[in-house]
């Protein structure tokens, strides 16, 4: 298939694995699944799918796109770690696209918004730094687009990117879980 630039974009930030790949600005193909859990184990054959329904391979591409959160601590680390692994045996960039950046993507004035635990909300309004709040009365914030269209996102945003650092976990507050209060057990001595 002679075309392209072919852009491969996935998240795990959620409730979900999202892909979808692009070439140039045309979104060939996505797919989505809604799960809570498994992400680990479903996205490489999730992305494998996607790739064929395309009818691409991996040599195909051009440049990974990979959301980077705000969302949920080991989805993000899942998609993150795979978009490192694929771009270094690829040898083909990867970018990390925060979900902020893919919801001002349509509307770069956007308050934009993700929901975090607690009824809480991770915020980002034009131009400034992410925070969690609670209280958000007084901005009309803008949450992110379904699965399939944030993964086209993140891949548009992906193609664009003059960037080449390598994709990071965007994280606004510390992980939810807390080390052991029992001492380590002695395994040599």
């Amino acid at each position: 298939m002679a075309a392209g630039p072919f852009v491969l974009g996935f998240d795990t930030s959620a409730a979900h694995c999202a892909a979808a790949v692009l070439d140039g600005e045309r979104c060939l193909a996505t797919r989505v699944e809604e799960m809570g859990r498994g992400q680990a184990e479903r996205l490489m054959p999730l992305l494998e799918e996607l790739l064929a329904e395309a009818g691409l391979t991996w040599r195909d591409l051009h440049r990974i796109g990979v959301g980077v959160g705000p969302g949920n601590f080991t989805g993000i680390r899942i998609s993150v770690a795979a978009a490192r692994g694929l771009a270094l045996g690829l040898g083909i960039p990867a970018i990390g696209v925060s979900t902020f950046d893919a919801i001002q993507l349509a509307d770069p004035e956007a308050a934009a918004a993700v929901p975090a635990p607690r009824g809480q909300i991770y915020l980002q309004l034009p131009g400034g730094a992410p925070a969690l709040v609670t209280d958000s009365t007084d901005i009309t914030p803008v949450l992110p687009p379904d699965p399939a269209e944030l993964a086209c996102r993140i891949a548009r945003i992906a193609a664009l990117s003059s960037s080449l650092a390598r994709p990071a976990p965007l994280y606004i507050k510390p992980a939810d879980a807390a080390p052991a209060r029992d001492a380590a057990p002695l395994i040599l001595s």
